[in-house]
């Protein structure tokens, strides 16, 4: 979207006025508001705290595979290679 077109077309229509506004007398106050969170809520909000202090790596497979590439003994499955490859060409498709 471009900006400067938005604001020549708000410039046209007048849409940047200025209002004043007063607080309108003999309106009683309400008092302070409150904010309740349901129970499904605070459990959410719990729960994306952990998730969001959690790795997002597993150091136990980075140690596996790390040793396994030192020792030489990893390998990979060709046929399991070109099986993601084709998997992951056909979702861009």
């Amino acid at each position: 979207m471009r900006i400067d077109a938005y604001n020549q077309i708000a410039q046209l229509y007048g849409v940047q006025k200025n209002y004043n506004t007063q607080k309108a007398k003999g309106v009683a106050s309400m008092g302070s508001d409150q904010l309740s969170i349901s129970s499904a809520g605070y459990s959410h909000q719990v729960a994306k705290a952990a998730v969001s202090e959690a790795s997002d790596v597993r150091e136990d497979k980075v140690a596996k595979l790390k040793a396994q590439i030192e020792a030489g003994t990893y390998s990979v499955n060709p046929e399991d290679f070109a099986a993601k490859l084709l998997e992951k060409y056909n979702a861009v498709l």
